[in-house]
């Protein structure tokens, strides 16, 4: 048993990279598919709508950990060869995309009805209205809490230990094992996470106030 000094410290730090390089895959991952969902929650097609909710409960309903283990276990049983970075980064992308689609959704339905209204008399496809006139406008309500869930991937990326992808829990798992000092190790571990994360919340925070005014 060793105990925990610069070396141990420098390995959980180490690891901080695999938890952004994990949490920015999901966060891009997350947006494309993402808006896809919220464009389809707010289509005119009954079948797009039915198929975004379906795609929205699933993945708001159940466990993030539960995903992880479907896709991780899962995949083999079909031929498929996967390790814990691609299970972690497709349970992470999946899971980001049902809630940013919900929360996009309900920014594109915040755009006032007279500027969808507006749009439509000036004769524009869906497609224009979207691109032209509503996304523009959403775009300024989402951004305050776009910025505020990406705090929730970065803390989402820590069920990735479980699958033994070595991100900072995972190494906090290893040092520990290593020390056998849990107060110390976990305490560090939960301080890098929340170095992570504690600028983005002050940066969501003030994007929620800066843009308040303008969307009065």
């Amino acid at each position: 048993m060793r105990s925990f000094g610069t070396p141990e410290f420098i390995f959980i730090l180490e690891a901080a990279r695999w938890t952004l390089a994990l949490s920015l895959l999901a966060f891009a991952g997350g947006s494309a598919l993402g808006l896809c969902v919220a464009l389809a929650r707010c289509a005119e097609s009954r079948l797009l709508q039915g198929v975004a909710k379906v795609f929205i409960q699933l993945f708001q309903g159940t466990p993030l950990l539960l995903q992880l283990f479907l896709i991780f276990f899962g995949a083999p049983i079909l031929g498929l060869d996967i390790n814990p970075w691609v299970a972690a980064g497709a349970a992470l992308t999946l899971n980001s995309a049902a809630f940013l689609g919900e929360i996009w959704r309900g920014c594109i339905q915040a755009v006032p009805r007279g500027q969808w209204e507006a749009a439509q008399a000036l004769s524009l496809s869906y497609v224009s209205r979207m691109r032209d006139v509503v996304l523009p406008q959403a775009w300024r309500i989402a951004v305050p809490p776009t910025v505020g869930y990406s705090v929730q991937i970065i803390k989402g990326t820590s069920l990735a230990a479980i699958i033994g992808f070595t991100e900072i829990t995972r190494a906090g798992q290893i040092v520990n094992n290593a020390t056998f000092q849990p107060l110390l190790v976990f305490g560090v571990v939960a301080l890098v996470y929340f170095i992570l994360c504690w600028p983005l919340s002050l940066l969501a925070a003030r994007l929620e106030r800066r843009l308040a005014p303008a969307l009065r």
